[in-house]
């Protein structure tokens, strides 16, 4: 339905909700994107985020780089934490960065089988930089990083693998299912 100035219109038949939807929908102005993709800034940036990391990301137990010929594709490596139930353990990861990166996160999956409770065994990561919490303040290595810290410091509260939420308070036997489904994970890819 058309509203031309000075026309009156009987919205009696019309039904509230209805009424509401339409008078929100005009009142919207139509929204550009705030962040046109543009891949060379993105590349340029990845590229940045790639020199950081090698100057300084394997010193702090964690590295990336690109997988083949594409920027926006790469594989990350972090070492479990001193002090953690992943001590001397390394972990392979896939990143995946999309056009509009900084302004959306990577998707990042464990390809190395990981037992924790944020990780389900297909590798996904519940953690909150990684969804509604990302900020394009955060590059690769931030998001290694906080990777690295969560196996330290897991939130049971949120799994996505109860077992190993479960598990969590009985460290020794967590300890070794760690152990078992890491190295178990390891022969497989042999």
């Amino acid at each position: 339905m058309e509203i031309r100035p000075n026309q009156t219109v009987d919205n009696s038949s019309i039904p509230r909700q209805q009424q509401q939807r339409a008078t929100a929908a005009s009142s919207k102005q139509p929204v550009s994107s705030p962040n046109p993709v543009d891949a060379t800034s993105v590349t340029q940036r990845l590229q940045k985020e790639l020199m950081s990391l090698m100057m300084s990301g394997g010193e702090l137990g964690v590295s990336a780089f690109p997988e083949g010929e594409s920027i926006f594709t790469w594989i990350g490596t972090i070492e479990g934490g001193k002090g953690t139930m992943y001590e001397g353990l390394s972990y392979k990861l896939s990143l995946r960065f999309p056009l509009d990166y900084p302004f959306k996160p990577p998707q990042v999956k464990f390809e190395t089988m990981c037992f924790h409770p944020n990780v389900d065994q297909f590798g996904n990561i519940c953690l909150d930089i990684l969804q509604d919490k990302w900020s394009s303040a955060y590059d690769c290595r931030t998001i290694l990083l906080s990777i690295q810290s969560l196996l330290g410091e897991p939130n049971p509260e949120s799994p996505l693998n109860s077992y190993a939420a479960a598990l969590w308070s009985n460290k020794e036997d967590y300890r070794k299912m760690v152990h078992k489904q890491y190295f178990a994970g390891e022969a497989s890819e042999s």
